[in-house]
């Protein structure tokens, strides 16, 4: 399995690199991506992370999830990025999972991916998942979409995508198990 964690500027730390961690611990092969036109990103908290690969240099068809981090600034940057917003349409419609987290799930809402779906998102962001219902849960699995509330929800939210992509519980509560949850 194969997943890609998009990094834009302004993107959440913890929601990033927990989720990052969390998937390569459920040998999940994952590569960051950076739309920013530069490898180094720089987080909404001034952190800056180095990308494995640029945007333009990847062929996203090849991979099995795509996951955004949320963050206020970074989840907009997101959602204008055409590219991306086709790569991401064109993983939904070719049934592979989509995870957003925070603020990020804005990206699904503006696209349509979550008319009759159920989401969660960020406090506020509500209004952004057009044709969602909404729900307070920590982490919600409709179909091949995964959406999390928000950065000290980032444990539930990983797992939720080894989960997904193992189909295993145990493989899951190993690598909860592992982190001492």
């Amino acid at each position: 399995m194969k997943a890609i964690v998009f990094l834009a500027t302004g993107f959440e730390e913890m929601e990033a690199v927990g989720t990052i961690d969390i998937l390569r611990r459920g040998d999940i092969e994952t590569v960051t991506v950076s739309v920013t036109g530069d490898k180094t990103v720089t987080g909404v908290h001034g952190i800056p992370i180095i990308a494995d690969e640029l945007f333009e240099n990847i062929d996203y068809t090849i991979y099995d999830a795509l996951v955004l981090p949320g963050g206020g600034p970074g989840s907009e940057m997101l959602n204008k990025h055409e590219s991306l917003r086709k790569a991401i349409t064109d993983a939904y419609e070719n049934s592979k999972l989509i995870a957003a987290i925070c603020a990020a799930p804005r990206v699904l809402g503006s696209l349509g991916l979550l008319k009759g779906k159920k989401a969660t998102c960020y406090p506020g962001i509500e209004p952004e998942l057009i044709g969602a219902t909404i729900v307070h849960d920590p982490v919600v699995t409709d179909h091949n979409i995964i959406t999390g509330r928000g950065p000290g929800l980032v444990f539930d939210f990983g797992l939720a995508i080894v989960r997904y992509l193992t189909g295993s519980v145990c493989g899951t509560d190993d690598v909860a198990e592992a982190m001492l949850l």
